[in-house]
């Protein structure tokens, strides 16, 4: 028996020893990789499509951007609610619940259609809502042509990540790792053609790189699909069975859990876009500056966020198993691995903070000097930035294991918009800090948020919390 299917009896737990911890840190980094590596695949795509658009100029590249505000915000929304499906699921796998996993799945399903329709829906007055937010008609025009065909992405997107949270729950999360991998070129060679008119296809320029990103991603989600229904240990779920059957009980359980989740990304997500907005008003080599060190930033997260889903699962598994003591290993063990790579990762960046502009920028020059210079201070001042945001997302991937997700959404209210954005606009324009006042009041705030979440991970784990998973994973037959 493998180290994946080890249980206790109800209630009981191992002795705690360094041989636990040392299996549960080995489970999680073998849990973690494949996560990781997936999500690192996903930037990968946009990083694509974003070099294939900057060959058309820099008001496309602009109106790309704008096209990926609208659609993230929608994304969010549902991207909360698919999450759930991990921590649901692996509370099924963990309390030898084969009905509860496939459950779980269908539900995820069902919100991804449910919310998709409105909010693809939505994506088709891009043009009226950046107008109304202030944007040129000429922008938006073109970020409206983008969500013509990006638009459609929302549904197979959401599915494919409600699929890779089963697998993840099952704790085999390779298949999702390697139809990303294959999808990565065949998404550049795909927008590449349509961009450019390449292979005989129609030039269609923005339009062309959205319809090639929503193609790949509904074949991602076909793929992922037929690997579970043909592949083992997928296909004795039977995630296909009685699809057509609303689980009303846990899909209202999917909402509890989901849609606080979806509240925080919101707020997180607007934060930065707000404190790009304060960052524009300052000076455009501030704009330029920290969106380059947000995209490192971004890069170096995909790591512990995969973390933070294997943290989900390992302890959602302790969860359905009603084991406290692994539960509470579980989270602790996840928030060392995170902390260990973003410790390790922000020495790295801040011994290179003078270098990594130039993969943004090119040979720096007299024009890029300014933005070299402000990018490598940033990149210096947010070392404590990068370390505690490893650590929140890890930590709320923990409480999303004991379906904790109300709380931390106010935690979120508090530390990004209460302490965050106030400091943000504080030290940044009222201490007259400017670009590095920012940073620090955004760096407050992730601290704050940090703390509080391991705060209450230890709390509720220290006294033996479990949520009642049984009433609802498991206890309503179908």
């Amino acid at each position: 028996m493998s180290s994946h299917d080890r249980t206790y009896p109800a209630g009981a737990s191992p002795t705690p020893g360094i041989s636990l911890w040392r299996t549960e840190l080995t489970d999680t980094v073998r849990l973690a990789t494949p996560i990781a590596l997936t999500q690192l695949g996903q930037i990968a795509m946009m990083t694509t499509d974003l070099m294939l658009l900057g060959r058309l100029g820099a008001n496309v590249v602009a109106a790309a951007a704008l096209a990926h505000t609208v659609l993230f915000a929608a994304f969010t929304l549902g991207m909360g609610l698919v999450a759930a499906v991990a921590p649901l699921a692996a509370q099924a796998f963990g309390a030898r619940d084969p009905r509860g996993v496939r459950r779980a799945l269908r539900v995820g399903m069902w919100a991804s259609v449910l919310a998709g329709v409105p909010l693809t829906a939505l994506q088709f007055w891009g043009v009226e809502i950046l107008q109304a937010l202030g944007q040129t008609p000429e922008s938006a025009a073109l970020a409206g042509r983008y969500l013509l065909g990006l638009g459609w992405c929302l549904i197979p997107a959401w599915i494919f990540m409600a699929i890779r949270g089963f697998m993840g729950a099952v704790n085999r999360p390779e298949p999702a790792l390697w139809i990303t991998l294959v999808a990565i070129p065949a998404n550049f060679v795909l927008a590449w053609a349509l961009i450019y008119g390449e292979f005989g296809l129609p030039r269609l320029d923005l339009l062309g790189a959205g319809i090639a990103t929503t193609f790949v991603n509904i074949a991602m989600c076909v793929v992922a699909l037929v690997v579970c229904v043909t592949q083992r240990p997928f296909r004795k779920y039977h995630v296909l069975g009685r699809f057509w059957r609303f689980d009303g009980p846990l899909f209202r359980k999917l909402l509890v859990v989901g849609l606080p989740i979806s509240g925080a990304y919101l707020l997180e997500f607007g934060v930065f876009a707000a404190a790009a907005l304060l960052m524009g008003t300052i000076s455009t080599t501030a704009l330029a500056a920290h969106q380059i060190a947000l995209q490192i930033a971004a890069v170096l997260f995909m790591v512990p966020f995969g973390i933070s889903i294997a943290a989900t699962v390992r302890v959602g598994h302790a969860v359905g198993r009603r084991d406290a003591a692994a539960s509470r290993r579980a989270g602790f063990a996840a928030l060392a691995l995170g902390a260990a790579f973003m410790a390790i990762m922000t020495s790295l960046v801040a011994l290179a903070r003078d270098v990594l502009p130039v993969l943004f920028l090119g040979a720096q020059t007299p024009e890029t000097a300014a933005t070299f210079e402000l990018t490598a201070t940033l990149l210096l001042v947010g070392m404590f930035f990068f370390i505690t945001d490893g650590l929140q997302t890890v930590a709320a991937g923990a409480l999303r294991g004991l379906n904790d997700t109300r709380v931390p959404l106010l935690f979120a209210t508090l530390s990004f918009w209460v302490i965050g954005f106030t400091g943000c606009w504080w030290l940044g324009f009222q201490m007259g800090l400017g670009a590095i006042g920012v940073w620090i009041g955004l760096t407050a705030g992730i601290i704050v948020y940090a703390v509080l979440l391991v705060t209450r991970f230890h709390l509720l784990t220290a006294r033996g919390y479990m949520p009642e998973v049984g009433e609802t994973v498991s206890a309503v037959a179908h």
